[in-house]
């Protein structure tokens, strides 16, 4: 009798909890990697990369630490997983609790004729049932409680002990402080990045060979693949980036992608990190090295809290939320999405060509750029969240259904976010420098030279000013509309229109 185990490609970790049940005396570990994926979803190539060769390099990290490791190419994860337990005799297969529920779903659809036993996951601060008794009392789930929970819970810039404890620096939360925007000639320190060694050239071999014309520039392929170079990534990140996080995280600037910003979701987001050891090793050199207080605390955040929050409400939320669509918003993407490139528009052409050479964008861009132009324009939300999966580095379903279809384009009704985050082009301009150069005018909201964030903020507005008159939180910009003279309002709806109407769908 032999116990197989199943490591799935983001479960890329020896303390993950199938992996922790069995001795490697006792089991087999099979990672499968299945070109039927791309049938799917065309994922960005720099993805398909990253996934495959962490695959590979974590095989390898784990037969060096004794366990016996097959990792298969296959067409399909049925095939493969079934051929696998046949010829070595496997009497049980254990797995993780995948993070994505799509994917539990589709392995029990297998239909293996041996045992499949189900363990908790430890990828996360907050189990499942943790994160269900938290949430079960309130009526609106909001951030920042939940945040201020986690920071209790895990003793994390916390003075004092138990209940008397107080959070460092006398508040919670220094967001306030961190929202500049780009000062002139920013700069942010060079990225760490790595070589393809023999292991990613010959994934990259085969991603180029395969039967798909894939999104995205193949090469260069710069990210990190192993634990090792993780760990490389989060070292660098407290050396070079930390102390100068904060004030500019929200920041857009040409030709500066990654600023000061940490690099580590696609590492996170794989297992080859795990979030506590990073919260931790950021407090601890954090504090040593007196980062100010405002970033080192923006930082956890993102981690301890949005990243917990998010996975949390994925699954509280249920099968039921990917189907979310508020604004019955039915637009497809334009064309120029799937191509990465060709709106004429210098913010979303720089934020695409960026993606397009990575697979990455920051917290802001994919927010207030990318979601923001999908509100305003009514793209199907459904549509849009795939898409985010597909080009993003970092992206799985439950990274993207929260994060796209809540915060970015309030396709829950408010579930998530307590106000649609709509934005005009003023929004971008302040914070980025994108507007300069741009062909279009940014002050403007009629005329063929006006800004389409412009008018399709205001028409945004007025096609569902009922709706967000009902919300406090719009109060302001609703006053904003009602002053607006009936004819220039007809203007700027007439321009959003033809905007939109130029705004291809993307091929089939």
């Amino acid at each position: 009798m032999t116990i197989g185990i199943w490591v799935l490609g983001d479960q890329l970790s020896a303390e993950q909890s199938a992996l922790q049940s069995c001795q490697p005396d006792q089991c087999r570990v099979i990672l499968l990697e299945s070109s039927s994926v791309l049938q799917r979803r065309r994922y960005h190539a720099q993805k398909l990369v990253l996934v495959w060769s962490a695959m590979r390099h974590f095989a390898a990290d784990l037969s060096g630490q004794g366990w016996t490791v097959d990792l298969r190419e296959c067409e399909r994860f049925g095939d493969g997983i079934r051929s696998w337990i046949a010829e070595h005799g496997i009497s049980e297969l254990r797995l993780m609790e995948p993070a994505d529920r799509e994917f539990r779903r589709a392995i029990e659809a297998l239909q293996l004729q041996v045992p499949v036993i189900w363990l908790a996951s430890n990828a996360f601060l907050w189990s499942r049932e943790d994160f269900a008794a938290w949430a079960a009392p309130y009526k609106q789930l909001r951030l920042e409680l939940f945040y201020r929970e986690g920071r209790k819970r895990f003793g994390v810039l916390m003075e004092g002990e138990g209940s008397s404890a107080e959070p460092l620096g006398g508040q919670w939360n220094f967001d306030q402080e961190n929202r500049k925007p780009p000062a002139k000639g920013l700069q942010g320190p060079e990225p760490l990045w790595f070589q393809p060694d023999a292991i990613t050239e010959a994934v990259i071999s085969k991603v180029e060979q395969l039967d798909a014309a894939l999104p995205g520039s193949l090469r260069p392929f710069h990210w990190g693949v192993s634990r090792s170079q993780a760990l490389q990534v989060l070292d660098h990140f407290v050396e070079t980036r930390l102390a100068g996080f904060g004030p500019y995280q929200d920041a857009m600037v040409s030709g500066e992608p990654t600023l000061w910003h940490a690099l580590l979701s696609p590492y996170l987001n794989l297992g080859l990190l795990h979030p506590l050891e990073v919260i931790r090793h950021l407090e601890r050199e954090g504090l040593r090295r007196e980062v100010p207080l405002a970033g080192l605390e923006g930082v956890i955040r993102q981690i301890l809290g949005w990243r917990e929050y998010t996975h949390g409400l994925y699954h509280w939320f249920g099968g039921d939320y990917p189907a979310s669509n508020h604004f019955a918003a039915d637009r497809p993407l334009p064309g120029w999405l799937e191509q990465l490139g060709g709106s004429g528009m210098r913010c979303l052409d720089t934020v695409l060509e960026e993606i397009a050479a990575s697979g990455y964008a920051h917290h802001i861009q994919r927010l207030m750029v990318l979601a923001n132009y999908g509100l305003l324009a009514g793209l199907n939300p459904q549509a849009l969240t795939a898409w985010f999966h597909r080009m993003f580095i970092d992206g799985f379903d439950w990274v993207m259904q929260t994060n796209v279809l809540g915060m970015g384009l309030f396709a829950d009704g408010g579930r998530l976010a307590s106000k649609p985050y709509a934005a005009s082009g003023n929004y971008i301009k302040r914070m980025s420098t994108y507007c300069k150069g741009c062909r279009y005018d940014v002050k403007a909201r009629t005329g063929d030279n006006a800004c389409p964030f412009n008018s399709l903020y205001w028409d945004f507005l007025a096609r569902h000013e009922g709706e967000l008159r009902r919300n406090p939180r719009m109060a302001l910009v609703i006053k904003q509309l009602d002053k607006l003279p009936a004819e220039e309002l007809g203007a700027i709806r007439a321009a959003a229109g033809r905007h939109l109407e130029a705004s291809a769908p993307a091929p089939r």
